[in-house]
């Protein structure tokens, strides 16, 4: 399938690329139905390797790239559930957006992640499972997930610890404060920064540079760069879903859930 219009995501060939976009409003919350188109896309991925050069991934909506898990979704259907069931259920959705995000970080052709604005939590983890990331210069990267009490879940810490220094990951992951693009860049965690609005253009050029070398080469200077931390990964999932089945957790999920003016992922 070269070309899919869904409810939550669309994507198409495009000049040797395959596009994908996010265009769930209001900032693209990943929940299961975006999980289950994810999990489309990922099966033609594997048909457009024979026709693409590379991958790129943006948003539509005006607020940003993603602004992470579908909180309410996951509130809504925990709450009636034991905490063993809960953890159950979580297990099962994480282990399912770690299979796609370990297919894109695995594939041979060359992702590349177009962002602007809000890029937080499973935002900024779907961004770090491709190989670069072009970031607007009003781009923010933020984990908040430790003002829920819990610690990201969808492949952040393994992924980020293999592309920046010690340094900048615990101070993302253990102060929830956001980065601009600027700071991003610095520290190797973005690998253009482009114009207000740019990002995708900036992106597009990119991939017609990738366009001209050969595959082979570079997917196999891909396997030697960038291997997958798959141990820590299936750790990460652990850690999450013992700290999902707390009291603590429901209770800022509902404050979430009730709040009318305040969300978590705001820096």
């Amino acid at each position: 399938m070269t070309q899919h219009r869904g409810s939550t995501l669309s994507w198409e060939i495009k000049e040797g690329a395959l596009e994908l976009v996010l265009h769930h409003p209001p900032t693209n919350e990943i929940g299961t139905a975006m999980l289950a188109e994810l999990e489309m896309f990922i099966r033609a991925l594997g048909v457009a390797e024979l026709r693409c050069s590379s991958v790129i991934v943006y948003s539509s909506q005006p607020a940003g790239f993603s602004a992470g898990a579908d909180l309410r979704e996951l509130y809504t259907k925990a709450l009636p559930l034991t905490p063993d069931r809960r953890g159950a259920g979580v297990r099962e959705f994480l282990q399912r957006i770690h299979a796609v995000l370990n297919a894109l970080d695995a594939s041979p052709l060359t992702t590349i992640a177009a962002v602007h604005g809000v890029v937080f939590g499973g935002g900024f983890e779907l961004a770090l499972a491709c190989d670069l990331i072009v970031a607007d210069k009003m781009a923010r990267f933020c984990f908040p997930e430790l003002r829920l009490g819990l610690v990201p879940g969808f492949g952040g810490i393994p992924r980020l610890k293999r592309d920046i220094g010690n340094a900048i990951v615990r101070d993302l992951l253990l102060t929830g404060r956001s980065i601009n693009a600027a700071k991003a860049l610095d520290t190797g965690l973005v690998s253009q920064m482009s114009a207000e609005g740019e990002a995708l253009r900036v992106a597009r050029a990119t991939a017609a540079q990738i366009a001209k070398f050969d595959r082979t080469s570079s997917a196999a200077a891909k396997r030697f760069l960038k291997p997958i931390p798959r141990e820590e990964l299936r750790q990460e999932i652990d850690v999450f879903c013992e700290l999902f089945v707390r009291p603590a957790v429901m209770e800022g999920l509902r404050k979430f859930v009730e709040s009318t003016d305040a969300h978590p992922y705001l820096p």
